[in-house]
């Protein structure tokens, strides 16, 4: 028996580090790596299992060909070289006929790794293919961070530990972000307080000492009703302030008055006695911290929500005190340059930038100059988790399209697949990984051999390059090649030297910070900037998220489930063991609309409609509708939540706005009577 080290690949915030017992050359176990010095052993239950995931039966283990009509998931197999050829001599064709911005490129986060998500980046650049702006996650709430506070390093997770009053605010730390409660849990051995702010009781509500329930889309209001009481009643730091801030008392004078206790109580649903105990816990803490999450960023007024949260450290001078500060995405990746692997020096000046969130609208172009004609999918699945999903769906459908999906399941997207190509899990390529959870960096690599006939993403574009007649030695560098550039790039932007060997050599390695790192601010004044002359506007105020002009009587709030992240383990059939599209309602709601627990129903608004086994709980608040998760077309009756939403976009970023949706709602039987009436009639 042998013990590998490993690191998980997925989107969430903590990148795990694993140990992989090997049999044979086969994994035969994964379990958390207890010398990971931010996630300490412990593995969320998707990955406590990942083997199953490695060697799943549904792993798709040779390139295949279309053979039945897009969407039908019909395929026979052909070797890697007709593959290529394949692929090469349509885009080509394409390159000749329409030129090369027609041909899309589409990724994201399904492998975290700085080689993989970032492998086919030059390729496209090279090929002056249209260029991706990968925005689906949390932009808004980078822009809004930085509108405050520049450059400046986040506060390192692990500060929570001398906290005495922690605000997890709008994160289900306990479905995405668990490894943070081992710090929660010592502060709260010494006395410190948890507060959970978000839309529904969540796990991690249930975990706090207290939950207040914000009305989707209000957060910004409740963080400037706090400042109010923190101004009114004499709790600001001034002398933090006068040292270090820029701008606070033209917020005091210009905004904070709007914002009495009875007007923010209007705005959010809290209640003006909440609003007042959580800005006096918050203020008189003498080290509160902040850990944002995302879901409040997601709305049309994220970058600004995101904006008026993070000013409320700055009032109170939480980054003076040890334990103190505000964590939104650690800077982990500011490590490393990733322009070795990137290389935007090979993007064409000009060239077309397509917002990701809007892939169903680019897809359904009707000017035969932007139209696209070929794309290219990998780390992602948008037919499954891109907004608006009928409109996305109708554009795979188009047969003029040809797409490409490097996959390691037959997910919705590969269904529409003119070629699928059979991708490697992390257990089988090497990689660098950052987080955006905490200050570590690990390497790994591959364990064991590739299942099938399958590749990474970085080796599938050196043969794409080559078959494209892309002559660069860049493409024949192999993935250890560039991990070690990329090693060697640490000591060039980090501030403090980091352990170059240890990282080598795939032991977990923190990122030093600097002992005065929280009040190092990088902003153009070198002060936390409150009031900033290069934003419109230069002071942060409220205003209200898209769905305020909506129509449809239920806001409606799709939420992560602890079993899948995003649409990866949906193949997994031992983590499903219950029903998957259930939603939400409160009893009162229930009651004036005479559903019972557990009737189907149908979600409906202007993009689609979605059906629901309904869950009648008080976990919601009347008004607002939940669901969790992001599920493949087999779990579901007709489709999931991106059957409702839009591609509507955040105020800054270019950001989703996945939760600024509004619906209708209506039993299942009444809608197919509905149904069947207007096809009678026609």
């Amino acid at each position: 028996m042998e013990i590998r080290k490993s690191v998980c690949p997925y989107d969430c915030p903590d990148c795990c580090g694993l140990l992989i017992e090997m049999e044979n050359g086969r994994a035969v176990k994964v379990a958390g790596d207890p010398d990971h010095p931010f996630t300490r052993g412990t593995l969320c239950p998707k990955m406590a299992h990942y083997e199953r995931t490695v060697y799943s039966p549904l792993r798709i283990l040779t390139p295949l060909r279309r053979t039945g009509k897009k969407g039908e998931g019909r395929f026979m197999p052909i070797s890697w070289e007709e593959a290529i050829s394949f692929i090469t001599d349509q885009w080509k064709n394409i390159i000749r006929t329409n030129g090369a911005e027609s041909i899309l490129p589409y990724s994201y986060a399904g492998s975290m790794g700085t080689i993989q998500y970032s492998a086919g980046h030059a390729f496209f650049y090279d090929l002056g293919a249209a260029s991706l702006e990968r925005t689906i996650c949390a932009p808004a709430k980078a822009c809004g961070y930085q509108d405050v506070m520049g450059q400046t390093l986040p506060t390192d997770p692990q500060e929570a530990q001398k906290s005495d009053c922690i605000i997890l605010w709008s994160i289900s730390m306990l479905a995405t972000n668990i490894h943070f409660k081992h710090d929660i849990d010592i502060a709260r051995a010494h006395g410190a307080k948890v507060y959970c702010i978000d839309t529904y009781r969540t796990r991690t509500a249930d975990y706090a000492d207290h939950f207040i329930r914000i009305r989707p889309g209000t957060d910004g209001a409740l963080a400037l009703g706090m400042m109010h009481v923190i101004r009114r009643d004499g709790l600001a730091d001034n002398a933090f302030i006068a040292q270090h801030v820029q701008g606070w008392e033209r917020l005091c004078d210009k905004i904070l008055p709007h914002y009495t206790l009875g007007k923010t109580a209007d705005i959010t649903g809290v209640s003006a006695a909440t609003i007042e105990e959580l800005a006096h816990a918050y203020a008189t803490a003498h080290a509160p911290f902040i850990r944002l999450g995302s879901g409040q960023s997601r709305y049309g007024n994220g970058a600004m929500t995101s904006r008026l949260i993070t000013c409320l450290p700055a009032s109170v001078g939480a980054y003076a005190k040890p334990g103190g500060g505000l964590l939104t995405s650690a800077s982990g990746s500011h490590a490393l340059d990733k322009s070795i692997i990137r290389r935007p020096d090979k993007e064409k000046p000009g060239i077309r930038h397509i917002n990701m969130c809007e892939l169903g609208r680019v897809l359904n172009q009707k000017d035969p100059a932007s139209l696209i004609k070929s794309l290219y999918v990998y780390s992602s699945n948008p037919a499954c988790t891109a907004p608006d999903q009928m409109q996305v769906l109708r554009g795979l459908a188009r047969e003029d399209l040809f797409t490409v999906v490097h996959e390691r399941f037959l997910t919705d997207t590969a269904r529409y697949a003119d070629i699928v190509l059979p991708a490697t899990t992390s257990l089988e390529h090497s990689d660098l990984y950052y987080s955006y959870g905490q200050y570590v960096l690990e390497r790994s690599t591959a364990v064991i051999a590739p299942i099938g006939e399958s590749k990474s993403n970085w080796q599938v574009f050196s043969l794409l390059a080559k078959a494209m007649n892309l002559p660069d030695f860049f493409y024949n560098q192999t993935e250890e090649e560039l991990i070690t550039a990329l090693i060697e790039s640490t000591g060039r932007f980090w501030p403090l030297p980091i352990d170059k060997k240890k990282l080598s050599a795939g032991i977990p390695v923190p990122l030093p910070l600097p002992p005065d790192y929280k009040l190092d601010f990088r902003t153009p004044s070198g002060k936390i900037e409150i009031e900033n002359p290069r934003c419109q506007p230069s002071l942060p105020d409220y205003f209200p998220p898209h769905m305020n002009q909506d129509p449809e009587s239920f806001s409606f709030v799709n939420s992560p489930d602890a079993r899948i992240l995003d649409s990866s383990f949906n193949e997994r059939n031992d983590l499903l063991r219950r029903h998957t599209m259930e939603l939400m309602m409160h009893p009162s709601d229930a009651r004036r609309l005479q559903f019972i627990d557990g009737q189907q129903v149908q979600a409906s608004n202007a993009q689609g409609r979605a059906t629901f086994t309904l869950r009648i709980t008080d976990r919601t608040a009347p008004g607002v509708l939940v669901s969790e998760g992001v599920w493949w077309k087999k779990h579901t009756a007709d489709g999931n939540t991106n059957r409702l939403t839009t591609m509507r976009l955040t105020d800054q970023g270019g950001g989703s706005t996945f939760y600024d949706v509004r619906i209708n709602i209506e039993s299942a039987e009444k809608q197919r009577q509905k149904t069947a009436e207007k096809n009678t009639i026609l």
